[in-house]
């Protein structure tokens, strides 16, 4: 393989002025770090208290939740090198967070699958998901961590070129190491298949399926309530999915043909290098719009957090009502 940061295409074609991206990633990630930070943070919170609930989905929504939450802590980092265009800290500090970005996006894209499929199929098959085991989806989400962690290693490697000659950039400004054709074919199509094309089937399918069984009678033991729950989680899913993931995997196959030089015409060429920056900054909304899933979608999500914002409203009130009484 050999190195370069910058194609032909690129050097030949007029700068797309891609130099906004410093403010524009700068300005993304500090909206999402603090919002997400705590969403997420109380998200896991509540999720592992309704752990034993097999038929939510809670197992997968805790998964999607630590893995919003490994990408918004490293956001500092990257807030602090957009805004001062320098990286002090080592290499490795760089290339984690580099790679968790990714390791986020693919695995929440799984996870918001896995989540859809399994309260598509507890609708549509109530009695086999009677006998759905809790291990089951441990079993699957620590599959999912393996392959998708294993998968996403590529793209720190592909982004690590020239590093001793420039130890002061970091994400976005990070060499490019070309490819050979096989393991670049070989790359977006295992990218586009698994990581968007098959779950955006998936995600469709299931959507199909639960607005057709909405409109047929329940069964006794099953309310139409908990089906519109259950198709509006998977409705949610499927917005998360399309906002956030849908512009960058269509901008992924420009921008990876781009960088080796395959794609010469020059209007190609600035629209997808202008284009890239967006569809990042997109996929990492995902980190505030997956607790708002929870929210919305979950009930006992919402009864608990309710729960809890009453009691500690009530012990404040007691707190100043017993103060007030001594003091009397």
């Amino acid at each position: 393989m050999g190195s370069n940061s910058t194609s032909n295409a690129e050097t030949h074609c007029n700068d797309p002025n891609v130099t906004f991206h410093y403010s524009l990633y700068a300005t993304t990630y500090i909206l999402i770090f603090i919002p997400g930070l705590l969403a997420n943070s109380a998200a896991l919170w509540v999720l592992c208290r309704f752990i034993s609930k097999k038929n939510k989905a809670i197992i997968f929504m805790i998964n999607l939740s630590v893995a919003d939450l490994a990408h918004v802590l490293s956001l500092p980092l990257r807030i602090y090198y957009y805004i001062s265009h320098h990286w002090p800290f080592q290499r490795i500090p760089c290339l984690l967070c580099f790679y968790l970005k990714y390791l986020n996006m693919y695995a929440s894209i799984c996870f918001l699958t896995c989540i859809s499929l399994q309260r598509c199929f507890f609708l549509l098959k109530p009695f086999k998901a009677r006998d759905w085991k809790r291990r089951y989806d441990v079993g699957i989400s620590a599959a999912i961590w393996v392959i998708v962690g294993t998968a996403c290693l590529p793209f720190p490697i592909m982004r690590s070129t020239d590093l001793a000659n420039n130890t002061d950039s970091c994400f976005a400004d990070l060499g490019y190491k070309k490819m050979n054709a096989v393991a670049l074919v070989g790359m977006i199509t295992a990218a586009e298949l698994a990581g968007f094309v098959i779950p955006v089937v998936i995600i469709a399918w299931c959507t199909w399926k639960m607005t057709i069984s909405l409109r047929q009678p329940p069964m006794a033991f099953q309310g139409i309530s908990e089906k519109q729950k259950a198709l509006r989680m998977v409705y949610m899913c499927a917005a998360v999915f399309f906002i956030c993931f849908t512009p960058y995997h269509i901008n992924f196959i420009f921008y990876t043909m781009v960088k080796e030089a395959i794609i010469s015409s020059c209007p190609i060429v600035q629209s997808t290098l202008y284009f890239h920056p967006f569809c990042l900054c997109l996929a990492s909304l995902c980190c505030l719009l997956d607790p708002i899933l929870y929210y919305f979608m979950a009930s006992e999500f919402r009864d608990q957090l309710s729960r809890h914002g009453s009691s500690v409203t009530r012990s404040r009130l007691m707190s100043r009502e017993s103060g007030s009484s001594m003091i009397g």
